[in-house]
This record gives structure tokens, sequence and C-alpha cells, in this order.
């Protein structure tokens, strides 16, 4: 009771400085102020909105993010191009897209031919990053790695990662994976279509990760491997289920531990369709806490402030009926033109994701 005390009172002595300040009116004075008052509207933004989230988090109830600030212009995906690609991906010949099988190798052919289609550059090493379990197995997994290189700040990367594998062939039955994770896989190569075509200013990189299923393999290849030096890396935008939800719901985790990242989400919700929802974050029951259940806990784990989009379960989450004909078209569409303004918000105005970097994970 005294910390939401202390929060209401906090909120109240940043509610007259937001006013004085005249913070979240989009006027000419504001639009021609220097980077160290927008920097202030940010962080002061960011701490009202931790506030609104602390409050309602120790009831553990999620929040929406409401709208601070004025629409901004939607990035455009070819809806077609996008179901199709997910379809693709979950499709019976895909046979489920387990780690280490043929059907991962389709898989990973396809989101391969995908991204070069595009027009995506690579690492000088290439496209491909090859990898075996960290125990040494038999069972090899391989990253597909692209990227749009920053206009102005080459050397700064935003991180798009989704797991393109599921669960295989069990037991006769062929697990799919529509919602997990062939949803996150054609989102990211929808964004990474809309990047090309609108070059951003710091690099943008598009990681497919394999074995996440299995224990976050790939995501801990990846860093094991030092393909990029985790201090260039502005932020890890993780995209896992992002196409079914019967209550129009996007959460949204990371916040939490970053409320500098909160500002972004509040500017997006202005414009989205979808309802980004805040919780399933620190201070949720373990089991409630999705921070370490995708391949963003390997980044957070070397300091790398992230944001992972995702649905709550549903009844076909790891079951062979989590099929294409389960998704809702509409509202994937929405998520991925969502997170698509997300990752182009911090790219226009990356320095409050970069002050995340130093909060303790």
């Amino acid at each position: 009771m005294a910390v939401l005390k202390q929060c209401v009172q906090g909120m109240a002595r940043m509610r007259n400085i937001k006013h004085s300040l005249n913070i979240g009116a989009d006027t000419p004075e504001m639009q021609r102020a220097p980077e160290a008052m927008m920097r202030t509207r940010m962080t002061l933004l960011g701490l009202f909105l931790q506030c609104a989230l602390c409050a309602c988090g120790a009831a553990q109830q999620p929040v929406r993010v409401a709208c601070d600030g004025s629409p901004v212009g939607l990035p455009a995906v070819d809806s077609t191009r996008l179901i199709a690609d997910l379809a693709a991906l979950a499709d019976d010949s895909m046979e489920g897209r387990g780690l280490g099988t043929r059907g991962g190798a389709r898989a990973r052919t396809f989101v391969l031919e995908r991204l070069q289609a595009i027009g995506l550059d690579t690492l000088a090493t290439g496209a491909l990053e090859p990898f075996s379990s960290a125990t040494g197995g038999t069972a090899g997994g391989v990253n597909v790695v692209a990227l749009v290189r920053g206009r102005s700040r080459p050397g700064r990367i935003i991180l798009v990662t989704a797991h393109y594998d599921h669960l295989g062939v069990q037991q006769g039955e062929v697990y799919n994976g529509a919602d997990d994770n062939a949803s996150g896989t054609a989102a990211m190569i929808a964004i990474a279509t809309w990047f090309h075509q609108h070059p951003p200013d710091n690099t943008v990189m598009f990681v497919a990760l394999d074995g996440e299923e299995q224990g976050l393999l790939g995501a801990a290849a990846f860093v094991r491997d030092h393909l990029v030096v985790a201090d260039s890396v502005i932020i890890n935008v993780n995209l896992d289920m992002v196409s079914r939800s019967a209550r129009q719901q996007l959460f949204v985790v990371g916040p939490k531990r970053y409320p500098a990242l909160l500002p972004y989400l509040a500017r997006a919700a202005c414009s989205v369709s979808v309802a980004l929802m805040l919780g399933h974050d620190q201070g949720w029951p373990t089991s409630e806490d999705w921070t370490l259940q995708s391949d963003q806990a390997v980044f957070q784990g070397i300091g790398i402030p992230f944001v992972y989009f995702g649905v709550e379960d549903h009844p076909d989450y790891h079951r062979p009926t989590d099929d294409v004909s389960r998704i809702y078209p509409g509202f994937f569409v929405a998520t991925t033109r969502a997170i698509a303004l997300f990752v182009a918000l911090v790219d226009k105005s990356p320095a409050a994701a970069e002050s995340a970097r130093a909060v303790s994970p």
C-alpha cells in the first residue's frame, strides 16, 4: 500500500511537470525542441506509465496501453502474402518443422528463399548459421540471418527474431504450429519486406531462429558464435505466437524491466487496431512471467533490452490442432503492422531504447 501511495503521489508530480512542459502535445515548439527536451519527454512519460503498470501489476492484472500522442501512419503489409507465408510454413509438408528433421530443413529453405527474394543483405559469414546443441548432441539446427543496413547508423542494430521450428511429428500426428510460430516467422518476413522498401536509420537484423522448442538453442548459438557485438544491439524484438486472440489482445513483455520502452508503445497505441497489453512480465508469478519462455531470454541474459510480442495460450497450444484454419487472419495482419510500427518508432528515435541498457536485468 505504501508503494502504491508513493506511486500515486509521483504520478501527480509528473502530471504537473508534464503540464508545464506541454508534454504530449505535438506543438510547433515541441517539434523544434532539441534532443534533450525530447529525451525528457520520453523519460517522464515512461515514468508515468511505469507507475500505472506498477499499480496494476500488484494485482497481477493486464493493463492496456493507452494512446499518448497523435496517430502515425501504420506500415503497410501484403496481407495475402503474409497469410500465404504462414500457411506454407504450417503445411503438412513441413512435417511440423522439428529440429534436425527434413521438415525443419524445408522450412529453413522456404524462409531463406523468401528473405533472398526480398533482397536483404547477409553477414560476411552468409545467411545460414549451423549449430549443434550446447551439450554436443547430434541434433543440429540452423539459424537464418538477414538484414537491412542502416543509412545513418549502420553500426547500431535492432534485432528482430522469431523461431521457425516446432514440435515435428509425434505418434503419427503432425504438429503444424500455425500460431506457434509460423505466425511470428511470417510476420518477421513481412516486416523485413517493409524495411527493405523503407530503409531504416539503424540496421535492422532479422533472425529466424531454430531449436527454440528444444530449449532456446538457436538463440544460444547466435550469442555463443558472436555474430554481432552485443553492445551494438539497441533492442531485441521477439515475435512468438501473434496470430490468434479472441479478445484481440497482443501482449507486450519487457516494459516492466525497461520502462523507457513504454512511450514507443503509447505512441503506437494511437494507431493500431489491436489492444496492446502489458502483463506476464516481471513481478508476475514465475509460471505467468513470460520473460524466460521464448528466445528473448537469451538476449536479456547478456544485457540486451527486449520486447516480446505474443498472445496468451489457447486450447490448441502445443497440440496437433494448431492449424492455419484456427488463426484470426484480420488480427494477424493487425499485429504484424503494430509490431512493424513499434520497430519503426524505435528506429526513428532510439535514444530512449538505448537508455534501457542502464537498467539492471
